[in-house]
């Protein structure tokens, strides 16, 4: 008999998403104003975003509950940009986890 999965939903979680600028930022930009973010209609959430001062990387905090909501969302700009992803945890939570192991 096959085991049956509840359906739980899972926290979100954050990943810190850091896109390196393949021919610089205007091609980003030019097809940010034009189509937008390119991001799944659900799934996936921006949270914020910065622009290094030479215009070369993007650092986006992004939250998702399904990894592939995250990945759908780079394979629509993976010609312009270089992808590193980090699963990140806020600090304010860091400080729990540590204490837990003492």
């Amino acid at each position: 008999m096959p085991l049956r999965r509840r359906a739980e939903k899972l926290a979100p979680m954050e990943f810190m998403v850091i896109e390196h600028f393949i021919n610089g930022a205007r091609p980003i930009y030019e097809r940010f104003e034009r189509d937008g973010r390119l991001m799944p209609e659900e799934g996936l959430r921006f949270v914020s975003s910065y622009v290094s001062a030479d215009l070369t990387r993007c650092f986006q905090l992004m939250e998702c509950e399904d990894i592939t909501q995250l990945q759908a969302w780079v394979a629509n700009w993976e010609d312009l940009a270089g992808f590193e992803i980090v699963p990140v945890v806020a600090g304010s939570r860091v400080g729990d986890a540590v204490r837990a192991r003492e």
